[in-house]
């Protein structure tokens, strides 16, 4: 396992190499050890999977306010998504920018989303799945979001959204007074 930077400060990408042979495959999905640098030490407390049937459907975007944000590390078991994190930290260098990244089954990328980031996703292949491993347990007084077309974010998603949950539609926009999800 191999930890990339991305252009979000503290936004990584770990590439896994499988190992493959008559019988199939065998992929490591998570090695504290070679995820030290961007784990910092934190533990997982929540595993989830994700099944998304639509094509252009969008899920997200989503975070946990503190005391309860938490470090994200998705990954995609079966067929692919646009996965996109979004830093909402104050004093970040990188505040209000994201970073997309195509999580596949056949690539085998992670990406990993620290506290204060939004994270969503938009499916390109049907019956797409993803496994999220999550440093704290969901909270529903923390959760928010933003809304996925919000022209201050200016994200182009590849596709048209196809579906999209009433609870995305109704994240706000960022507006001028937007500080941050400070963690």
């Amino acid at each position: 396992m191999k930890l990339l930077p991305t252009a979000l400060v503290g936004v990584f990408i770990a590439e896994t190499n499988a190992f493959q042979d008559s019988r199939g495959a065998f992929l490591r999905l998570f090695c504290e050890r070679e995820l030290g640098e961007a784990a910092g030490g934190r533990r997982i407390e929540q595993i989830n999977l994700s099944r998304t049937t639509a094509v252009g459907a969008v899920r997200g975007l989503h975070f946990q306010r503190p005391p309860h944000a938490e470090m994200k590390m998705v990954r995609c078991l079966r067929g692919c998504v646009w996965d996109v994190a979004v830093d909402l930290r104050k004093g970040s260098p990188t505040f209000l920018q994201w970073h997309a990244q195509e999580l596949s089954a056949a690539n085998a990328l992670m990406l990993v989303i620290p506290e204060g980031c939004a994270h969503g996703f938009q499916v390109l292949e049907p019956d797409s799945e993803l496994l999220y491993l999550h440093t704290a347990s969901y909270t529903p007084s923390a959760e928010g979001g933003l809304r996925f077309d919000d022209p201050a974010l200016n994200i182009p998603w590849p596709l048209p959204v196809a579906d999209l949950s009433e609870r995305d539609k109704e994240h706000p926009l960022i507006d001028k007074n937007f500080q941050s999800i400070t963690v």
